[in-house]
């Protein structure tokens, strides 16, 4: 294990299971993870504008199950037997967590992972240190009937907008971290869905987050790949915005464990 892996597998604070935030957002469901091989330590994330963690109905999937790099990810209807649904939790912890391990940048630490004062990564988070944020951070892995790939959910390039989302090896850069936007959407937060900012990004007041197109349907042909697009709904580089609560159910995700009915 990489010096990297181990100081993201040890970090001992908000995960995608444990923190308040992703505890609501990516974890509120009872079913999931496509293939029973998979099991129950894996995980599916849907897509608010399609479904619900009572009927998910489209989960993200990798295009014809294809394991190596530049894969496009899609949508594709839930099934138990598809491993191009079947993703793990690979490397979890925060963003001040992943810029320690020179995963992220300190931009992007500043804005999402900023620990204020004595020990903190920054020593002052824009002086607004009683909305300093910390969110929770992690890298999202294919693997197909639960054997790991080394290939994660990511971008090929720094994100810009309307970039294809495709496999990229993990543990590798910012470019396949996920960081969950706790404060740009707080009306859904707790009911189990948030937007996603991908972790190279560079855009600050209007982040780029995880996004189905918008005119794209998941029975399209061919398959409409997800992308990373401006959030939505949002104006301000640090929070709390004006607008919050405002962002499109195509930007707003949600996840479940275990095996697929």
């Amino acid at each position: 294990m990489s010096i990297k892996s181990k100081v993201l597998a040890s970090a001992a604070t908000l995960t995608l299971v444990g923190g308040v935030g992703m505890a609501g957002a990516l974890s509120a469901g009872t079913a999931s993870a496509a293939t029973p091989s998979c099991g129950g330590s894996c995980i599916d994330i849907f897509s608010h504008q399609f479904g619900t963690h009572h009927s998910p109905n489209y989960v993200v999937d990798v295009l014809r199950q294809g394991e190596k790099v530049g894969q496009p990810i899609i949508l594709f209807r839930t099934a138990n037997f598809d491993p191009a649904e079947d993703w793990t939790v690979s490397f979890q912890g925060t963003t001040a967590d992943f810029f320690a391990a020179g995963l992220v940048g300190a931009a992007v630490a500043l804005h999402y992972g900023c620990i204020p004062g004595a020990g903190g990564n920054f020593p002052d988070c824009y002086g607004q240190t009683a909305v300093a944020v910390n969110d929770p951070a992690f890298e999202i892995e294919y693997a197909p009937y639960g054997v790991d790939s080394g290939l994660c959910l990511g971008v090929a390039s720094t994100a810009v907008e309307e970039e294809g989302v495709t496999l990229q090896p993990c543990g590798v850069s910012a470019k396949t971290v996920w960081i969950a936007d706790i404060f740009d959407s707080p009306s859904t937060l707790f009911n189990g869905y948030i937007p996603l900012i991908n972790g190279s990004d560079t855009n600050f007041s209007q982040p780029f987050v995880l996004t189905y197109p918008a005119s794209g349907y998941p029975t399209n042909m061919p398959r409409p790949q997800l992308q990373v697009d401006n959030i939505s709904g949002f104006s301000q580089g640090f929070p709390p915005g004006p607008e919050l609560g405002t962002v499109n159910d195509n930007q707003l995700w949600g996840a479940d464990f275990g095996v697929l009915n």
